[in-house]
């Protein structure tokens, strides 16, 4: 359902958005507000289920004997939290993202693959596959125009899958 609720947004407020930016003189938000709404509707959907998962480990770290022994010595609720809860969950949060980057990085593809996300004068892995897959045919086959990038789009995922797990 993430990739109908983006393609909903960008059909519903790509218009809306470049009239506003249009209204205000901006014209780099009148190029770019695919990307925006992009960007921001992968945001918004990514940020439940952080939260989510860091509401869960803040319940769990809240009953622990460390945050029990800092409410007896008398420190503050905000103390507890800046100096116990929340280095607690830097690690939590950094692993979550390293793990959910790759997830994000697919969506976008698949919708500028799909002619739905970047646009032609920005670059995306998707826009370059759609382009290297447009390029193909049987007369002369430039190989490099698709393998290129997937190899490109692969490797960071890769790369980003090993962090997260060595991090986990």
């Amino acid at each position: 359902p993430r990739l109908i609720f983006i393609l909903i947004c960008i059909n519903a407020f790509n218009a809306q958005l470049q009239h506003f930016a249009a209204a205000q003189g901006w014209d780099w938000l009148i190029s770019s507000s695919r990307i925006a709404i992009l960007i921001l509707s992968l945001g918004v959907i990514e940020w439940l289920t952080l939260a989510r998962i860091v509401r869960g480990q803040t319940l769990s770290l809240k009953n622990r004997a460390f945050v029990t022994a800092a409410k007896g010595l008398g420190q503050s609720h905000p103390v507890i939290l800046i100096r116990h809860i929340l280095p607690n969950l830097f690690g939590v949060i950094l692993i979550y993202l390293t793990l959910t980057i790759p997830a994000v990085i697919i969506d976008e593809s698949f919708l500028s693959f799909l002619g739905l996300g970047v646009q032609a004068p920005e670059a995306s892995w998707g826009s370059l596959l759609a382009d290297g897959a447009g390029a193909l045919n049987p007369v002369r086959i430039r190989w490099w125009l698709v393998v290129y990038p997937a190899a490109a789009m692969a490797l960071t995922l890769l790369a980003l899958n090993f962090l997260g797990d060595a991090l986990r």
